[in-house]
């Protein structure tokens, strides 16, 4: 360990030669462990990192704190035995995407993104049910280098799925960090989802890599079928190579460039639709690929920036991810209200057009979001491709009856009951509602016909 008189001082210089734009937006932080001289940084990939040319103590500049990453950030690099300091190396990544060293501590942090919202969470309201009428359901959760917030995305869509969807939960697959609900970063150890401060529910079935990705995606296309829909939502941390070269982090291993990830599209067979939302920076450089390559009817991808920009993080969520999950699920992730009713043309459902128009009416000021469809059909296209019981005179009943079972038993436990066991219970009393309707339109139609031609005379 360096002499605690050489850190100070490479303290006091780093914050000394901030500049007074900075001081007040830079984070600042030093590895307290001495770095030998041939030692290799920042070397995740495609990244091929910094070789010492000295033994170093190394402070890390974030420049912009509260992007997700890529972003501009340097390396001050100090000598360990002087602590003068003989280098400034602009990055765009920081030295540890995981694993961060207990080593490797923050001194100066005027801009704070650990710190986690104070919400009162609550149950959210009890919906009509939904009908699902062909096809299965497939989803795909990913963040690689993930931090507190990534993790917390997937949970909140994961949810979503399972509880207001009813997706199968063996149709969901995970894919985060280490392979656990682990992440980098604070809070440590993992606690409850800060959504409604209740344990994780979402099953982690792989770690966060290139390989589980494409061996995910190897799984699907072996089960998808012409009336299927595939949900893939990607996390975490995005780079950028210069135009068309986009590529999202993954856990301690090779980036996922747009074009490789759009080939490994192309291999899945026909199917009815592909649902993509993409968080991470430089999600944008996703969109034209993922266009070009799905076999799916009807694509949709909603991604949280443009090619050359950043995305925002947030404190527990990321804002884009937040914004549009929680216009699929009709409440924020604590259980509130929406800031306006994301279902615009009042049909019972949000499609995937809505979602993005909802995400984007209210996006931080620092995101660029933006959204690509295949075909103009495919913005009505919906996470289950589903048909909403429309029968408003009944839909409402149900709802107040199932409401004391609701508020009395655990959410994941209520949903089990309300999409395995309900919906199927209430299919023969849809199907006769269904036969007394177009009988009594028939009624209807031949009693306006009459009025019409009457009042013609």
């Amino acid at each position: 360990m360096p002499d605690e008189e050489i850190l100070r001082k490479i303290q006091d210089h780093a914050v000394s030669r901030l500049a007074w734009s900075r001081i007040k937006s830079t984070n600042l932080y030093i590895q307290r462990d001495e770095l030998s001289v041939g030692s290799l940084i920042a070397a995740h990939p495609p990244r091929k990192g910094i070789t010492l040319k000295r033994n170093s103590i190394m402070v890390f500049a974030d420049d912009a704190p509260m992007f997700n990453w890529s972003h501009p950030c340097r390396y001050l690099l100090y000598d360990a035995k002087s602590g003068e300091r003989y280098d400034e190396v602009p990055e765009e990544f920081p030295p540890y995407l995981v694993n961060t060293p207990p080593s490797f501590v923050g001194f100066h942090l005027p801009v704070r993104i650990d710190l986690d919202e104070k919400l009162w969470s609550i149950r959210p309201p009890l919906r009509c049910p939904y009908k699902f009428p062909a096809g299965e359901r497939y989803a795909i959760l990913f963040s690689g280098a993930s931090n507190n917030r990534h993790t917390n995305d997937l949970e909140f869509l994961y949810r979503t799925l399972r509880h207001q969807y009813g997706f199968k939960a063996q149709n969901i697959t995970c894919l985060n960090y280490d392979g656990t609900l682990n992440y980098n970063g604070a809070p440590h150890p993992v606690g409850n989802w800060p959504g409604d401060n209740t344990p994780y529910q979402m099953p982690v079935d792989g770690a966060g890599t290139k390989a589980g990705l494409d061996q995910t995606l190897d799984a699907v296309k072996a089960k998808l079928k012409k009336d299927d829909l595939l949900v893939i939502h990607t996390n975490n941390h995005g780079g950028w190579d210069g135009p068309g070269k986009a590529y999202l982090c993954t856990y301690s291993g090779p980036a996922y460039y747009a074009a490789d990830f759009g080939a490994k599209l192309a291999t899945l067979p026909a199917h009815y639709c592909l649902m993509a939302m993409y968080e991470q920076c430089h999600s944008g450089g996703f969109n034209g690929p993922t266009i070009a390559n799905s076999k799916a009817k009807y694509t949709t991808v909603a991604s949280a920036c443009v090619e050359a920009n950043n995305s925002i993080g947030g404190a527990t969520f990321d804002p884009f991810a937040r914004d549009w999950i929680s216009a699929m699920a009709g409440h924020t992730p604590s259980g509130g209200a929406l800031a306006s009713n994301p279902d615009v043309n009042n049909d019972g459902s949000v499609s995937a057009h809505e979602a993005f128009n909802y995400a984007d009416s209210v996006h931080d000021p620092y995101d660029t979001p933006t959204y690509s469809e295949n075909v103009p059909a495919a913005s009505d296209t919906f996470l289950a491709q589903r048909y909403v019981w429309w029968w408003w005179w009944w839909c409402p009943r149900i709802v107040k009856l199932a409401e004391p079972h609701y508020v009395r038993t655990p959410i994941p436990e209520f949903y089990l009951w309300w999409n395995e066991k309900l919906g199927p219970a209430l299919d023969p009393l849809a199907a006769e509602l269904e036969r007394a309707d177009a009988s009594q339109r028939s009624e209807v139609d031949a009693k306006l016909k009459k009025v019409v031609e009457e009042a013609l005379r």
